[in-house]
């Protein structure tokens, strides 16, 4: 490959880490409406203003494009979560909430990381086993709520026996649902769950929910 034609897929060094954002961006999006199967390249690349040969330099593959975008849909939402301080600077009953409102909010605000995990479920979790690292950086939210937990059985305002991945697994699917069935929900039941108003009940109603399973008799 010439210097010229390699300037013309390859990035400067600076750009790098923008372009591959850019692309991801897209790719969320592109593969959470889509899935891996239905997702074009082409689509993507004009969508993000950039070439196909520019995608393959920087993510090989499609499919290791939809690996990259499933790990950034977790990575993002993991970093949300650990930007609340929340960790020793409330007490334990106002860490939890604030933890459960801001996962309700998130899956709420990011439909496509829902789409994208009701996606991989239906491949079997087949591309989410390519990501081993993806377990270290989910252990965050574990080790979050089980270090509030604990602070929360030594102040004697939760159970001893809460279990910090079943809690986890509460939290994920009560936020979850109001997003996976949003459509369905609100034609069945006419209920709009988009509507701010809705949100919001259904918000404080979630907290309440997970705060009334854990606190202690």
């Amino acid at each position: 490959m010439t210097k010229a034609s390699r300037s013309k897929t390859a990035p400067a060094k600076g750009d790098e880490e923008g372009t591959r954002a850019r692309i991801l961006n897209v790719a969320l999006q592109e593969f959470s409406r889509l899935g891996l199967s239905g997702a074009r390249i082409d689509a993507i690349a004009a969508e993000s203003g950039l070439n196909k040969a520019m995608i393959y330099y920087h993510f090989g593959s499609k499919e290791q494009l939809y690996v990259a975008a499933l790990k950034e849909s977790y990575q993002r939402f993991r970093e949300i979560e650990g930007a609340l301080e929340v960790d020793g600077a409330l007490e334990p009953e106002q860490a939890l909430r604030k933890l459960v409102g801001a996962s309700f909010d998130f899956h709420a605000a990011h439909p496509e990381f829902v789409r994208m995990v009701m996606g991989e479920n239906i491949n079997q979790g087949e591309y989410i086993s390519k990501i081993p690292e993806l377990r270290a950086i989910n252990h965050s939210a574990i080790a979050l709520l089980e270090h509030v937990c604990q602070r929360g059985v030594a102040e004697g305002v939760f159970r001893a026996d809460v279990d910090p991945v079943d809690l986890h697994m509460s939290i994920s699917a009560l936020s979850f649902y109001n997003v996976s069935n949003r459509h369905t929900f609100s034609f069945i039941f006419g209920r709009d769950l988009g509507a701010a108003d809705v949100h919001a009940a259904r918000r404080a109603s979630v907290v309440d929910t997970i705060l009334r399973a854990v606190r202690a008799p």
